[in-house]
């Protein structure tokens, strides 16, 4: 039996939703940056502070909660990924994962060795490869996506790699366009010659099911901020890998996976936060685990497949606003959509619609090889508009309407 899907009740569970900007109730259409906080995510923060907590490692009850706090967190994200607890690996952000884990992998690379990248992918996933493989004196190949359709052949991946390719990196999900990439087959040509694969899932997290095991990635690092988390950012390894490559840390650290690549004390109440997110994430849907994961972004999925169908269809008559990628919504793409609009700069366009409550980003997102690509990057980028499960229809005609008048 499909759960029902009630978005006034979901919405109730988060107190930002109230907000108010002159007058009007704010939409968040700026999910893609950060998603809000349900009020459960809060409460296990605050609760974590308010019991004290201190760090691991003491006899003593608040340091035991620690330990129970960070097996908790590890046990819901191997859920949200279908990989085993020990192969969780939590740290400061993303982008702080991200350079961490390349300088490890890079010192494994040697001269005449390669490695991939893509122009489709958030600069996370660039900069860090980009920067190590300059270190190694190792060549960097860039893949390039179609700019009419926003996607990323896979082929253009896979014609690159060959049997000196050490390392490919992907997005599972492009942050500017919402574009969905298909990861396995590039997974499987890459490991065909041994080359590892990385993927950047940050924007997919709130809007599609990951499945490390069928991804067949050998890393993929998400943050919970960006689906209804704390700032915390959540790396999955596979074990063999966790425990062969050489961590950056300090003496004392633990010498095994995954704490070896936990640099630093975790922030406890912040892991509790990431636990409640993924339990309110497995609320939406039926079962417990890794099962209601998986019915929730079925529901999820079809909440936001039919959000941007209806922006898509309020999009098709404007004929002074320009779309970026997909004009349909499909498997291959999310509800993420970058726009321009006729005479208006990007970042006006932004204030004007948030004067009207209506929250939206402009720019480069940090997806500045996009808008390159696109032509648009040295002119002030684009706009990006996107849904999350806890938008409504109202808010889809809200921006539309907002567009229409070309926002005066």
């Amino acid at each position: 039996m499909t759960p029902s899907y009630d978005v006034t009740a979901i919405r109730r569970s988060f107190p930002a939703l109230s907000r108010t900007e002159n007058g009007r109730p704010v939409a968040y259409l700026d999910g893609p940056g950060g998603t809000q906080v349900p009020q459960t995510v809060i409460k296990a923060m605050t609760a974590t502070l308010e019991a004290g907590v201190s760090n691991l490692g003491g006899g003593f009850g608040a340091s035991e909660d620690a330990v129970r706090i960070t097996d908790e967190a590890r046990l819901a994200m191997s859920n949200f990924y279908n990989c085993s607890p020990g192969e969780v690996v939590f740290g400061q952000n993303m982008t702080s994962l991200t350079f961490a884990i390349s300088r490890a992998i890079a010192r494994t690379w040697e001269s005449g060795d390669t490695i991939v990248l893509t122009d489709l992918d958030h600069d996370a996933n660039f900069t860090p490869w980009d920067m190590a493989a300059d270190d190694s004196g190792v060549h960097v190949r860039v893949a390039g996506f179609d700019p009419m359709t926003g996607e990323l052949d896979p082929a253009a991946v896979i014609e690159l790699i060959d049997e000196s390719t050490r390392l490919v990196a992907v997005c599972l999900a492009s942050n500017a366009l919402g574009t969905v990439v298909d990861v396995f087959a590039i997974a499987t040509a890459a490991h065909e010659v041994g080359a590892l694969v990385y993927v950047d899932a940050v924007h997919a997290g709130p809007h599609r099911l990951i499945d490390v095991a069928a991804l067949d990635c050998d890393f993929l690092v998400a943050s919970a901020y960006k689906f209804f988390g704390p700032h915390t950012g959540i790396l999955f390894g596979k074990s063999k890998h966790l425990q062969d490559l050489t961590a950056y840390k300090v003496r004392p650290a633990p010498s095994d996976p995954p704490a070896k690549w936990e640099t630093g004390t975790q922030s406890f109440e912040s892991l509790a936060g990431v636990a409640a997110a993924v339990e309110y994430i497995t609320s939406l849907g039926e079962g417990e685990g890794r099962a209601g994961v998986e019915s929730a972004f079925d529901v999820i999925g079809r909440h936001e497949q039919s959000l941007g169908a209806g922006f898509l269809d309020g999009l098709a008559d404007l004929r002074h606003v320009r779309l970026y990628g997909s004009p349909e919504m499909s498997g291959r793409r999310v509800a993420t959509f970058a726009i321009s609009v006729d005479g208006v700069p990007a970042d006006e366009v932004a204030k004007r619609l948030g004067q009207k409550g209506i929250y939206v980003w402009s720019g480069h997102y940090y997806a500045m090889n996009v808008m390159d690509r696109l032509g648009v990057l040295d002119d002030g980028g684009l706009v990006r508009i996107g849904f999350c499960h806890y938008n409504t229809p109202d808010e889809v005609d809200r921006v539309v309407a907002a567009l229409e008048t070309a926002l005066l």
